[in-house]
């Protein structure tokens, strides 16, 4: 319902103001004719449709997930839960599939399109997967040259292990052996210009202390960045090194370099998030000053730029393998995305 005197607007307007402008202050291609369609499919609802806060992807906020990669600092990154708030899993499972298919190979080529068909048959048929949860989730990145990644995150059963890659199933199979807190619960698949690569992401059950990492780092290869994963930690959650139960993810994938593991830590599960939480990433980031500055300027073109404000943030993600320590990725709910007042708007009027 809308304010007295107000007048909606299509949300689309929104996201696509949001896109123009941090593409202009990142200096990257319009990302617009590349997914400007599946963004008028998506939101094209009332900017105050408060259905849109039911999703899977940011509960309580639009669709609408803005990232910062330490990995890749000045591109434009960002994940969409397909389709309007009514789609089932099912067609938002067939809409992202289609998206990926259509622009992989114009821009990547067919090699990349085998890849990635090869990879993602069994989770693109035609089956209803009645149990599936969202089906599946977009994800884009774009340079100066245009488009820079795209990205599809499948849900996977444990049943589905067998359909991935011999060498990641077994590194699955590894991973929950000597962690059966950890359950597969997606897999992401990911196509740059010159390579692809697959993670299988698990929910670990239960809190976690940081340190019980070691042993399945050590397993894997990685023990040895272990510390540089529990400073970044330390410092951005003010000395906090258990992480509460339904707030951790673990990721995994091969890399050139071996294997990396990437540590999701779901903001809005901490109780104790510390007010100056920006200021303290930062600091993690003080001895890497040219990934610092890009970090602020990413910031800025999102307009995040009250350091108060933690519930920006959704998730803060760390990466490592054998050769590199600990990077971070930062997830934010840009505020006029939030959908609270508006829930709260429609509550009163009921």
């Amino acid at each position: 319902m809308s304010y007295p005197g107000t007048r909606a607007h299509p949300m689309k307007n929104l996201v696509t103001r949001s896109l123009n402008a941090a593409s202009q202050a990142l200096g990257t291609r319009d990302p617009m004719p590349y997914v400007g369609d599946l963004i008028e499919r998506t939101f094209y609802l009332p900017d105050d449709d408060v259905s849109y806060a039911n999703n899977r992807l940011t509960p309580g906020a639009v669709p609408y997930e803005p990232s910062f990669s330490e990995s890749d600092p000045h591109t434009l990154r960002f994940t969409i839960e397909p389709l309007g708030p009514g789609a089932s899993p099912v067609a938002r499972r067939d809409e992202a599939t289609r998206e990926m298919r259509r622009l992989i190979q114009p821009v990547f080529g067919r090699d990349a399109l085998r890849w990635f068909d090869s990879r993602s048959e069994e989770w693109r048929g035609f089956g209803g997967m009645s149990w599936m949860n969202f089906g599946a989730w977009f994800g884009s990145a774009f340079d100066e040259d245009g488009l820079y990644a795209a990205k599809i995150y499948y849900e996977l059963l444990p049943s589905q292990i067998d359909a991935l890659s011999p060498t990641l199933a077994e590194l699955t199979r590894r991973v929950m052996a000597e962690m059966p807190t950890l359950m597969p619960i997606f897999t992401s698949i990911g196509c740059k210009r010159d390579s692809g690569s697959q993670r299988v992401t698990f929910l670990h059950r239960g809190a976690l202390a940081v340190s019980a990492l070691g042993p399945l780092m050590n397993r894997l290869g990685i023990g040895h960045q272990l510390p540089s994963l529990m400073r970044i930690v330390g410092v951005a959650l003010g000395g906090r090194f258990e992480l509460p139960a339904g707030g951790v993810l673990i990721g995994i994938r091969e890399t050139t370099d071996g294997v990396e593991l990437k540590l999701e830590i779901l903001l809005a599960a901490i109780p104790d998030l510390p007010a100056r939480f920006l200021d303290l990433i930062k600091l993690g980031l003080a001895e890497r000053p040219r990934q610092l500055l890009a970090l602020s300027r990413w910031l800025d073109a999102f307009g995040v730029d009250d350091v108060s404000q933690q519930g920006h943030f959704s998730v803060l993600s760390l990466r490592v393998t054998p050769t590199t320590q600990a990077r971070i990725s930062l997830y934010v709910r840009p505020i006029e995305f939030e959908m609270r007042e508006a829930i709260e708007e429609a509550q009163s009027q009921q």
